[in-house]
């Protein structure tokens, strides 16, 4: 079973070498590997190409202007082969070397759409401390009203899911992430599995929580994605999941 793993890259020459070598480690090796870059003029593309050998023909790229970063997930989606497919952001990495054959496991019950675990949040500064831990295990589809969603860099989907429900929707600035998940798991009803691992490491600095305007930007889309989806909410509603923020932080 190959699974697709899509990066989205735009001058990311300080943080897509770890990326790449998380992928190049995993234990899981029918792997599909898709760097989809937007024109960088960084060294990012320098990196990339490094890595191309050490893949062995698993490693496919391109280098592009594109429309947004939603634009370019779709690129990859378009471009990939795998029967599952992931999305892993250019300053991340996965948090261990067994994350993908973890995963795939639980995709050879073929009535399982998706796929998702836990991620948790650095600091630059020091990568080995974990600042905030996102667990998606309470996670159920009616909680997507309150702006509650799985964590999406440990989402993993097949290919017919897609094919049957669309891609990304380019036309949100920041939230096409989850109105994809209010789509899938609330329009088409897919059947999912939680996996009580932590997938991903994240640095902290992500652009829908990078200041207060990203936050309002990200709840009325949070609001226009329930509602275009038939899904009833409001401003206030999907605004308390920021209140359970707070929860995550890890002080220690």
């Amino acid at each position: 079973m190959k699974i697709s793993i899509i990066t989205v890259t735009f001058n990311s020459e300080d943080t897509i070498e770890d990326t790449l070598r998380s992928v190049l480690k995993q234990t899981y090796t029918q792997i599909e590997y898709l760097v989809i870059d937007g024109a960088s003029t960084d060294g990012t593309l320098d990196i990339v190409k490094r890595y191309v050998p050490l893949f062995e023909g698993r490693l496919k790229w391109i280098s592009e202007k594109d429309n947004g970063i939603y634009d370019a997930m779709n690129k990859g989606i378009r471009m990939s082969s795998g029967e599952i497919i992931g999305i892993l952001n250019s300053d991340d990495y996965f948090t261990s070397d067994d994350v993908i054959e973890k995963m795939a496991f639980s995709f050879i019950d073929d009535s399982i759409d998706a796929v998702y675990g836990d991620v948790h949040f650095v600091k630059n500064t020091n990568l080995e401390k974990c600042v905030r831990y996102y667990s998606s295990a309470k996670f159920n589809p009616k909680w997507l009203k309150f702006g509650f969603m799985p964590a999406h860099p440990s989402f993993y989907c097949r290919r017919r899911i897609f094919e049957k429900a669309g891609l990304y929707r380019t036309d949100y600035k920041i939230g096409a992430d989850f109105e994809m998940m209010v789509r899938l798991f609330r329009k088409y009803h897919i059947h999912y599995e939680y996996l009580n691992m932590d997938f991903v490491t994240m640095r902290l600095g992500g652009v829908s929580t990078r200041n207060i305007n990203s936050r309002l930007t990200l709840i009325q889309e949070d609001v226009r994605a329930c509602k275009e989806n038939a899904v009833y909410t409001n401003k206030l509603m999907v605004s308390i999941k920021f209140v359970f923020k707070v929860f995550e932080v890890r002080l220690i």
